[in-house]
């Protein structure tokens, strides 16, 4: 990817402080004092989260189909939609950006505006704030569902994945990146203290770790690969790999 895209999110972003004091942690949510710092927040806890941004624009067009829907599902401000509309040139294609959170929504919307104003020849989008569980979704050649699925509940996130695996055309993908747990105890353990370093090489202190930590515990619950891949292929998918891992974050791609 050739634009500034990701970094104008970069640049627009609060420096996440929201953990910094000690406060009363409450459940996790992608509230109005999230959105604010959020390109931050999310850069400097997620390792590989801006690799993985941009590849899934590099990699898209692969997959885009004519006539077709591509669909971001969890999209929060915007970053996923903005790679594919600049990467993908495939006629008669529109994406569609779905999340549950409106302080998200309203403000991807100013976002998306924004890159227009930056470059010419962008996908057609629509920004709608719903439910991904329960959206009619129309024929589609590419989901991408980027830390999403770990915040759906788990006893719906195999109904989820079917009605997106049903929706897709043949030879159509989904890219689902999450936040890895390792079946191995030691491994888990390691590759934890790996990505705990790398949150303080990003300037957390271990409060804001911590109070982090708490606020998640019950919001979200991730899975295995293992675990991943069986679900998707029960789904209805014939092929799942496993592209990208930096630490305990990864990148999924699952083929139609």
């Amino acid at each position: 990817m050739n634009d500034r895209s990701i970094q104008y999110l970069f640049e627009q972003s609060e420096p996440d402080s929201i953990y910094a004091q000690k406060r009363q942690c409450g459940k996790f949510t992608f509230n109005e004092e999230v959105v604010k710092v959020f390109p931050d927040m999310i850069r400097r806890s997620a390792s590989g989260y801006t690799t993985i941004v941009e590849n899934i624009g590099n990699l898209a067009p692969l997959f885009a189909q004519e006539d077709s829907m591509i669909y971001d599902l969890g999209s929060s401000l915007g970053a996923v939609s903005m790679v594919l509309r600049s990467a993908v040139k495939t006629p008669n294609t529109f994406i569609v950006a779905i999340d549950n959170s409106a302080a998200m929504v309203e403000k991807s919307r100013e976002y998306l505006k924004a890159q227009e104003m930056m470059i010419e020849s962008l996908l057609p989008i629509e920004v709608i704030e719903a439910d991904i569980t329960t959206f009619p979704y129309q024929p589609a050649s590419l989901f991408a569902m980027n830390f999403t699925l770990q915040f759906i509940p788990r006893e719906k996130r195999l109904d989820l994945l079917t009605k997106i695996a049903g929706s897709l055309l043949p030879n159509g993908a989904l890219f689902m990146s999450e936040k890895l747990r390792f079946e191995d105890a030691h491994e888990h353990e390691i590759l934890n203290n790996l990505h705990m370093q790398f949150k303080r090489s990003q300037g957390y202190s271990e409060l804001e770790i911590a109070q982090k930590r708490e606020s998640l515990e019950d919001v979200m619950k991730i899975d295995t690969f293992e675990e991943h891949k069986a679900r998707l292929l029960e789904a209805g998918f014939k092929e799942v790999y496993l592209w990208f891992q930096c630490l305990n974050f990864s990148s999924i791609l699952a083929i139609k």
